[in-house]
Formats: structure tokens, C-alpha cells, sequence
């Protein structure tokens, strides 16, 4: 393996970027052989969560583009995972809800990203990655935009 120039290499957003690459493959990599995508487990994990919503209000909450919203949406329809219907206080939109089958592979989901989390995590102790995830949460909550 090619060494990395020390000046990258001691720097934490160079790491960040390099661990994030990393993490990216492995969580595709295993939605995928799991027939999901990570709009996904978003939009479930948020409709398990919050209930049901519109399907503007689920990209603000997940972080998704509105055009990809619908169409993972349109997917989660497809596969029983939620239901859309018309929003009964609001006539041009629809409510996304989430069916017992989207619980079920919410949870299937859930088993993914825990593999996930313990293979990437795997060289830190439980009390390390407590501190990362804190960590990594404080520095996000700083650059979150207001």
C-alpha cells in the first residue's frame, strides 16, 4: 500500500473523508444485498419515529432532495413498505405511513447498520466509541446549518 503524505495523514478532515468513503461502501454494500437503499432506512426510520408525514416534510427531516424523496417513496409503495394517501387537511399533498412490513425491514435495516457500525468500530473499545459517536455528534451540531 502506497504511504500517505504525513500532511494529509494528521489531518482530521482528511481522515473524516477517507473513513467516510470507507463507511459509504459498506453500508451500500450491505442495503444493497438487502434489496434497500439508504433513502431507504431514512424515510422508515423517520416515519417509526415521527409518524406519519408529508412527503416534504420527510425529505427536511432525512436530508433528501424532493425529487428523490418521490422516488423512494414510490419504492417503499411498491415494496408494501409504507402507504401514501391523500392528506386529509391538505388537498395537494399526500401522507406517507409506514405498513408493519416497513417495521419489519426497518429492523432487518437496523441489523445492517449495527454489522456495519461493529466492522468499521471493530479496533475501539465500547467506552471509545461512546466518546467518537459524542464526539462526532458535538462537531456536527456545530456546522448544522440554523
Amino acid at each position: 500500500m502506497e504511504e500517505t503524505p504525513e500532511r494529509l495523514s494528521a489531518k482530521p478532515s482528511w481522515l473524516i473523508t477517507q473513513l467516510a468513503v470507507h463507511v459509504r461502501r459498506l453500508v451500500f454494500d450491505g442495503f444493497t444485498a438487502s434489496g434497500a437503499r439508504g433513502y431507504h432506512y431514512r424515510i422508515l426510520a423517520a416515519l417509526y419515529e415521527f409518524g406519519p408525514a408529508s412527503q416534504a416534510e420527510l425529505g427536511r427531516r432525512c436530508r433528501v432532495d424532493r425529487s428523490d424523496v418521490v422516488a423512494a417513496v414510490n419504492e417503499l409503495v411498491e415494496q408494501g413498505y409504507v402507504e401514501r394517501t391523500p392528506d386529509p387537511d391538505h388537498g395537494r399533498r399526500n401522507r406517507v405511513t409506514l405498513t408493519k412490513g416497513g417495521v419489519r425491514q426497518l429492523r432487518r435495516m437496523d441489523g445492517v447498520l449495527d454489522q456495519v457500525q461493529d466492522d468499521l468500530l471493530k479496533p475501539l473499545s465500547a467506552e471509545d466509541r461512546q466518546t467518537l459517536t459524542c464526539l462526532l455528534s458535538r462537531l456536527l451540531a456545530q456546522h448544522e446549518p440554523e
